[in-house]
């Protein structure tokens, strides 16, 4: 039996409890953001699969369909591809989210991308359904919410457990913290963590009506700002943002830094190695507070991150550290109830309470 899979991209749509038709339209009129729903064809491989609007992943299979959103990726270390290089229909899934186009570059290490067919969009009415439709809106505009941002030297540099263990340590002393994803291209489950770990809410750009944050800029400020004046909104103690991607990447991480401004109160730098942690630093012009990732997996790589860029560096992957990051966070924010008294234990419980 088929089954029409509702991509996690589609997650902020409605259908799921209300109808809707397919049509297929001329590619003169498909741009980002655009709902479609599309059809698995060929050969198997371990990336046939979809991630749900859970964030669960579901196997699919020839003649399955998915409904996800058109848009754009340059992932330095998976694919390259967009809805502009769709050829006769036929594309690709170029995230498991449901991020659709078609890939014109892609890692030979890994598996075969799933391959799919465009049947048509989504369309109610006679118009087309885009993710804008269901974005977060607000007339007003401002936030002033301190903000532990969090950068990264590539994809897979440590960005999310550093984001996590924020989350954690913040919650767990009796904080509201949100967790925010404002750049990179649409994944659920990364932003999913940061709520397991104790953020009480958390949002990223899809809730601002993006598939990707690669857009123009001018695009990506005028969806970004009603979502963090929602979240202003709420007044939580801290946010802790991750930028996906790094910030020489075509993703508006310098934008979205430049959104949030002085509410920045701290930045992280979550690299792959500590030459890297010194290359986006120079090439990018922010000195971080902190280095995190692999750059800091073993006390030669700390010790060669501090001799390279004067920088203290965390594995915070070692639960045995949660104490060091801890401290680190109470001065950096000036919170006495994260440094003052027992530190984060192993089993992410805390007799500090800041609130």
């Amino acid at each position: 039996m088929t089954q029409t899979l509702i991509a996690s991209i589609a997650r902020i749509a409605d259908f799921d409890t209300n109808p809707y038709d397919m049509r297929a339209l001329d590619k003169t009129e498909w741009a980002t953001g655009d709902y479609v729903i599309a059809e698995v064809y060929g050969t198997r491989s371990r990336l046939y699969a979809v991630e749900a609007c859970d964030g669960e992943m579901v196997q699919v299979h020839p003649g399955d369909q998915v409904i996800g959103a058109f848009g754009h990726r340059a992932a330095t270390l998976e694919g390259v591809g967009s809805y502009l290089d769709v050829n006769k229909g036929e594309m690709h899934a170029l995230t498991s989210a449901g991020l659709l186009g078609s890939f014109t570059s892609y890692a030979t290490l890994l598996p075969e991308p799933m391959s799919l067919k465009y049947r048509g969009h989504i369309v109610r009415n006679g118009k087309k359904i885009t993710m804008r439709s269901f974005a977060i809106q607000s007339k007003d505009t401002g936030y002033s919410v301190p903000t532990i941002m969090i950068i990264g030297t590539s994809m897979s540099a440590g960005k999310t457990i550093t984001g996590r263990r924020a989350c954690e340590i913040l919650s767990s002393a009796g904080l509201t913290v949100f967790g925010t994803k404002l750049t990179g291209a649409g994944r659920y489950r990364d932003i999913a963590s940061f709520k397991r770990a104790g953020a009480s809410e958390i949002y990223d750009f899809v809730d601002a009506g993006l598939p990707t944050t690669f857009v123009r800029e001018t695009k990506f400020r005028t969806a970004i700002r009603p979502l963090l004046c929602h979240i202003e909104k709420s007044h939580p103690d801290f946010v802790v943002v991750e930028a996906g991607a790094s910030p020489l990447e075509p993703y508006n991480v310098a934008a979205a830094m430049d959104e949030l401004g002085d509410n920045i109160a701290c930045v992280i730098l979550a690299s792959s190695d500590p030459f890297a942690a010194v290359g986006v630093e120079k090439a990018f012009g922010v000195r971080p507070d902190l280095i995190t990732g692999p750059a800091t997996n073993t006390s030669a790589a700390v010790a060669l991150v501090r001799k390279l860029s004067d920088l203290p560096g965390i594995n915070v992957i070692d639960r045995r550290t949660l104490p060091r990051f801890r401290q680190f966070l109470g001065e950096k924010l000036a919170l006495s109830c994260l440094t003052d008294v027992a530190p984060i234990d192993h089993d992410g419980g805390s007799q500090a309470k800041c609130a």
